[in-house]
Order: structure tokens, then C-alpha cells, then sequence
């Protein structure tokens, strides 16, 4: 097992291991406090309590914080009494006498466990004021503070796509903040990052468009942006203020500083920076379904803070912007389903004339290769192949299918350099470098894949990617010196594919899969002769299916079904109707089918043993014979379960907004003057922020994800509504 080097302890060849949570200092600008509950000893304090409070640190170790003065023990126990967890920092303001006087502190109060399992409570805290204040802080009255956020939310929430919402994010934060430089960084599948936005002072060099290797943010400071959502760096050249004593009391342990707001920074990072010419920072985290989607990073070229009150606004900016990003992100997803809807009726209708859909799908190879911005396609079905486009030998084809179909995860593959998967296919490279794959079917190599040709694609670092592994010079190497283009060109590649490609592929596949299911239906209605091949097809199939004579008499039921309603159906007893638990309105529809030839959609309760019901959307089919009478029918089943989670999920949203609007007024009452109104304002923004991107969730997602993206979203919109809270409280 490699050894992860302590802190400040790394070089280049080892920082992605760096333990970088266990710092054991702090930036100068504030002091931490570690506290033994429940009688709030101190047990470790920053060095620096002589610099901000004047009194030595070995002097206060074991000792209650009253000592210090001040409102701040009383501060700390009822922040302790109102939130019992403390595990992500709370705000707390108090008074600590210094110097023979009261002085005014700001700062987070936040809860780690030790080895023995008691609690320890951390206390960081700032001066407060122009007599303590060293650098350039920014401090935005409430009012206005409340006036630009609500300014800032409704332009996020009428951003319709990605680029236009990220241009918006670095001008409203530039403009509130003053940062020389704001950047919206986007992270790919890979961990590269790209500076997709960018607003600046104009005397700097752009680095809009920018690429930056994974490896120049370490796995574990990816982990801390996830759980530490905003970080200020004060002053690049600081000198950190160590823990007295390094270790916590009792436990030999280093303390545990994930959370804590002035943790010191890793010295490369610092490094990083200097060279750069960077001063300060404020970086902020974009997260989008549990995971790291990208950065909000401002740079400025001399020192700067933030007044708490204007950390919380850009936590809660972002906050916003996480879900403003969701909702775009799904409406996506949403145009995605209606271009494949519009591809299954042309094979429908080609189907329906011509008796073969593959030759419909192909006839027109643009319809099939633009959407997905591919240069050549392959379709293998039942052992047949047909392609589109560029593409390579059928022998080649064959080979590439036989090695896709031992690596395909989930039904698909995809991947934008085929050599470097298997360097047995770099002939390919020319015309097939980017593979992306979805199987049709569970039980046979049937595929549907797209290629694209080997594109020479160059991408703008800041600085070479490859230096790093070079020499480990931190002065020289990493950071890189400055962020003067170079230019990679990257052979043997394609353009990789985006997640809405992606989900694009997927859903022509399942379409695929949908005809496929149809028309084998209807064969093994109307082709004795071949029963035993369409009845494994069918069999087979993802979908649910259930067909019946002209009577109603069920005549065949696939696996999908008997795992749709976990039982093996009698086929020799059971009558369609009486699948169902309304068996009169379900032979109506039969009688309909009938009678006027026209396919019948609806959703319906299926008939489980032990009186339990499995809630279905249904379509419905009559298959005419050639002398106009009825052959029988088939239906298909979609399980609704999912659906109905999704609806429930958004009425417990629709609740929960509720329930803020109904509070709203409370809080508006309380404030004086004319500033209820400007909170309503903002809370009202918020509000509809969430409202609108849970409207594109529920439109753009499959059943299955609506319910765990409207709960994300539910719990982003309360911590939207806290931090809120919290701007009023510090502002």
C-alpha cells in the first residue's frame, strides 16, 4: 500500500496523497480554539491567540474559554443547544476581551469526534473591524448584499444554457466580490478541468478556453471541495500559525481540520500560486448529484477577505447555481426523447409499407449520424450488418463487435480512442477511433454503434501536462510557471463523447429495442413456422409483453413480465381481463380494440397473488387478420412504480416550498423597515429558482431518477434557505 505523506511533506511524484485535511496550522488572519466538551476546556489552540487576543498560548491550554472574556463562552453553548450536530460549521459572533477591551469576532463553530469518541468543539474566529483588519476585506451592507443576491438569482434561474449561466456566475461575482479574476471551471469524465467562463480585469491575460490536467488537484482536495464547499486564501504569503500542541490531548491523533475555514493550504498549492502571481482566493464548489461538477475560483493579485456574511452569499450563489445547472442539464435530456421519438414513428411507418425497419434506419444515414455528430455507423442484427457513413471492413467490424461485447457494462460501451482500449485495433484508428456502442438485445451480439474518425485535436493547457513527471522542482515545474499556452496535439483520438450524446445513444438503442419488440410481437401471431425463434426473441426482451387470441384467452407471457409481477402466470386459466384488477373495463377495451382498429394507451392496476397491485401504464394492440377479423391482441407494460415515487416526490417538494412561503412572512415581519420586503424578494427568487428547475427535473428525467433528483433538490433549496438565514444573521 503506497504511504500518504503528512503535510507539507509532498513533492510532485507523491501530492496526490498528500494528507492534506491534517495540516496543523491555521492562516495567521484568524485563530481555532479545540474545546472538550461539555465544560469547554481549551486543549489546542493556534499560536497566533498572542498576536489577536494578547495572551500567551501555553497560558490558556487547560483552561475554560470564559477566560477569555466576553459574551463568547455564552455564544458557544447556545449555538451547541440550537444545532446539536455541528457537523458542518455554524456561524457564531462573540466578544472577547483584549487588551482591557471589548472586541467584536466573527467566525464557524463545528464538531469532529476523537479517537475516543468524545466530542471536540472548534472554534474559528476573526477580528472584527478597521483596528484588527490588516488586508482589504469586503463588506457589503445587508441590504444591499440582499439586493445583488436577488439580482443574481433570477439572472441564473433565466439562463437556458450552460455557457450563458456560467458568463453570468463570474460577472455577478466579480461585480459583488471584486476579484481580479473569476473563472467557472468544468470538469470532465476524466478530471480535467476547463475554464468555460471567465470575467477579469482587462489588464490580464485571458485563460479563457483553458484545459488543466487532472493531477493539478489532487484526489484528496477534490474529496474536502465535496464536503467544505467555500475556502479563502487571505495571503499566498502567509506564515501559518501552528497548533499548540500539534497533536489533540489523550489521543496522540493529528487534528482532523476537513472542515475548518482557515486550515493551511498545501505548500505546492501555495507554490502554484505564487508563480502564477496570485495573492488571494476564493474558491467555491459546483455540485451536481453528489459529485464534483466543477469550480467557481476567483484570483486576486493582492491580499483580500470576505466578510462572513459575503462568504455566505457566494456559498449560497453557488448553491443556486448547482441546481440551475441540474435543471439544464435534464432539459437536455428532455430534447434528447423527442428526437428519438421522431426516429421510432419513421421506423413504425418504414415497418408498416415496407416490412423492414434496418433498411428505413439506414436509407438516410445523415438522420442516424448527426445527432450524434458521427462519421460512420454499424448496425448488427440477427448476424446480418449493415453500416453507414466511414466505416471500417465488415472482417474489422466483426472482430471490434466480438471484443465490444466482452467489455460492454449495462448494455453500451463507448470510449474516443479505440487503440489505447486494445492496440490490437489500431488500423481502426483513422476511420473508428471513437466507438460508442448499445446493445439490442440480452441474449444474442446484436449492436447499434456510431464511429468517429481520428480528429487532431489540440487542446490549451496551462502549461505542459507532462512536465510535472519530469523533475521535482516545485520552483520550476508545478506550478507551472505561468500560464502561457502550450499546445498538445493529441493523436490517435476522437472527440469524446458528451453525456448528452451519450444518453442519446442510449435512447435510439432502447427505441431500437421498443420496434423490436413490436414487430416480433405481431410475427408470432402471424408466423407459425417461425414460433420457436420469435418466441426466444420476444421472450427475451426487456419489455414486459402479454398476448392473447381474439378471445382474450393469454396465448404467451415473456420473462419480463413474470419478473414484472415476481409469478409465473397460468396461461391455460387466464383471460387478459382478469390480469388486471378491473377485468370489466379492461374487456371493454378489448371489445374496442375490435371493433375500431385503433391502439389503446392508459395506465392500469395489474392483479398480483396475496391482493397487492403493480401499477402500469399499458398499450394495447389489435393484430387484424387478412380477411378483417381480429387475430388477437398484445399488450406491453411499463412498470409506473418509479412514476408514481417521482409524483410523490415532487408533492412532497411542492410542500416543502409551501411551507417557506408560509413561513415567509413571519420572517418579512420581523425586520424593519423596508428591508422584509428586499428578503421576501430574494426568498421569492430563491423559491422560484427551485420551482422552475424542478419543473425541467420532472420533464427532462427518466422515472427512475425524477425522485432522487427532486430530493437533492428539496434538500438544496433548504440549505439555500439556511444559508439565507445565515446572511441575516451576520449581515
Amino acid at each position: 500500500m503506497l504511504n500518504s505523506p503528512a503535510f507539507g511533506q509532498a513533492d510532485l511524484t507523491n501530492c496526490e496523497r498528500e494528507l492534506i485535511h491534517l495540516a496543523g496550522s491555521v492562516q495567521p488572519h484568524g485563530l481555532l480554539l479545540a474545546l472538550r466538551e461539555p465544560e469547554l476546556r481549551i486543549i489546542q489552540a493556534s499560536a497566533n491567540v498572542q498576536v489577536l487576543l494578547g495572551v500567551h498560548v501555553e497560558g490558556l491550554l487547560k483552561q475554560s474559554v470564559a477566560e477569555l472574556g466576553g459574551d463568547i463562552q455564552a455564544n458557544i453553548r447556545q449555538v451547541c443547544a440550537e444545532a446539536s450536530d455541528l457537523a458542518e460549521p455554524v456561524p457564531l459572533r462573540c466578544k472577547v476581551q483584549v487588551a482591557g477591551q471589548q472586541r467584536h469576532f466573527e467566525g464557524t463553530l463545528h464538531r469532529v469526534r476523537g479517537a475516543d469518541g468524545g466530542g471536540v468543539l472548534l472554534v474559528e474566529i476573526e477580528p472584527v473591524g478597521p483596528e484588527h483588519v490588516q488586508v482589504q476585506t469586503v463588506d457589503i451592507p445587508g441590504p444591499q448584499l440582499r439586493e445583488l443576491l436577488g439580482a443574481a438569482v433570477q439572472r441564473f434561474s433565466a439562463a437556458s444554457a450552460i455557457g450563458t449561466l456560467a458568463d453570468g456566475v463570474v460577472r455577478c461575482f466579480r461585480d459583488m466580490l471584486g476579484y481580479d479574476r473569476v473563472m467557472v471551471y468544468k470538469f470532465d469524465p476524466d478530471g480535467h478541468g476547463k475554464i468555460i467562463a471567465e470575467a477579469r480585469d482587462p489588464r490580464l491575460e485571458s485563460l479563457l478556453g483553458h484545459h488543466y490536467p487532472a493531477s493539478d488537484i489532487p484526489q484528496r482536495a477534490r474529496e474536502l471541495y465535496l464536503r467544505n464547499r467555500l475556502r479563502v486564501l487571505v495571503d499566498v504569503h502567509y506564515e501559518p500559525s501552528p497548533l499548540v500542541p500539534r497533536q489533540l490531548p489523550g489521543s496522540g491523533e493529528e487534528l482532523d481540520m476537513s472542515m475548518c475555514q482557515l486550515r493551511s493550504m498545501s505548500p505546492l498549492h501555495l507554490q502554484y500560486l505564487k508563480n502564477m502571481g496570485v495573492t488571494a482566493t476564493l474558491v467555491v464548489s459546483l455540485v451536481r448529484e453528489g459529485k464534483l461538477w466543477g469550480l467557481i475560483a476567483c484570483h486576486h493579485y493582492s491580499p483580500r477577505n470576505l466578510r462572513f456574511a459575503v462568504r455566505a452569499a457566494a456559498d449560497l450563489l453557488a448553491e443556486v447555481t448547482a441546481t440551475r445547472i441540474a435543471a439544464i442539464e435534464n432539459y437536455a435530456h428532455a430534447q434528447v426523447a423527442i428526437q428519438v421519438r421522431r426516429l421510432e414513428q419513421r421506423l413504425v411507418e418504414a415497418t408498416s409499407t415496407e416490412g423492414d425497419w434496418r433498411l428505413a434506419l439506414f436509407r438516410n444515414p445523415r438522420t442516424l449520424l448527426q445527432p450524434l455528430e458521427a462519421t460512420g455507423a454499424a448496425l448488427f442484427h440477427e448476424g446480418e450488418l449493415l453500416t453507414a457513413g466511414e466505416a471500417p471492413s465488415t472482417a474489422e467490424l466483426r472482430a471490434l463487435m466480438q471484443w465490444i461485447d466482452t467489455q460492454a457494462l449495462d448494455g453500451g460501451f463507448n470510449c474516443s480512442s479505440v487503440s489505447r482500449a486494445n492496440p490490437a485495433f489500431d488500423s481502426l484508428t483513422p476511420m473508428a477511433s471513437g466507438v460508442l456502442a448499445v446493445k439490442l438485445s440480452t441474449t444474442k451480439p446484436d449492436y447499434l454503434m456510431w464511429f468517429r474518425k481520428e480528429q487532431l485535436l489540440t487542446v490549451t493547457w496551462a502549461g505542459d501536462p507532462s512536465k510535472p513527471m519530469v523533475a521535482n522542482n516545485p520552483m520550476e515545474l508545478s506550478p507551472r510557471s505561468s500560464f502561457a499556452a502550450w499546445s498538445e496535439i493529441v493523436r490517435g483520438t476522437a472527440l469524446p463523447w458528451s453525456n448528452g450524446e451519450l444518453a442519446l445513444g442510449r435512447a435510439f438503442g432502447a427505441s431500437l429495442v421498443d420496434i423490436i419488440v413490436q414487430i416480433n410481437a405481431v410475427r408470432l401471431l402471424i408466423a407459425e413456422h417461425q414460433l420457436a425463434q420469435v418466441r426466444t426473441t420476444v421472450g427475451s426482451s426487456v419489455e414486459p409483453v402479454v398476448i392473447g387470441d381474439a378471445s382474450g384467452r393469454v396465448l404467451f407471457t415473456n420473462d419480463a413480465f413474470s419478473a414484472l409481477i415476481a409469478q409465473s402466470p397460468s396461461t391455460s386459466t387466464h383471460n387478459l381481463p382478469n390480469l388486471f384488477t378491473q377485468p370489466d373495463l379492461v374487456a371493454k377495451v378489448l371489445v374496442s380494440l375490435g371493433q375500431e382498429r385503433q391502439p389503446w394507451r392508459g395506465e392500469l392496476q395489474l392483479a398480483l397473488k396475496g391482493g397487492k397491485t403493480l401499477p402500469v401504464a399499458v398499450r394495447a394492440e389489435v393484430v387484424p387478420a387478412r380477411d378483417g377479423t381480429v387475430l388477437g391482441f398484445f399488450m406491453i407494460f411499463v412498470d409506473l412504480t418509479d412514476t408514481q415515487r417521482a409524483t410523490e416526490a415532487r408533492r412532497h417538494l411542492e410542500q416543502s416550498l409551501s411551507q417557506v412561503v408560509e413561513e415567509a412572512p413571519a420572517r418579512q415581519a420581523a425586520q424593519p423597515g423596508g428591508v422584509g420586503s428586499q428578503r421576501g424578494d430574494l426568498m421569492g427568487a430563491i423559491l422560484a429558482n427551485a420551482s422552475l428547475a424542478a419543473m425541467d427535473i420532472a420533464d427532462g428525467s427518466s422515472p427512475p431518477t425524477v425522485a432522487p433528483l427532486l430530493q437533492e433538490l428539496e434538500a438544496s433549496t433548504r440549505r439555500a434557505t439556511q444559508l439565507y438565514g445565515r446572511i441575516k444573521l451576520l449581515s
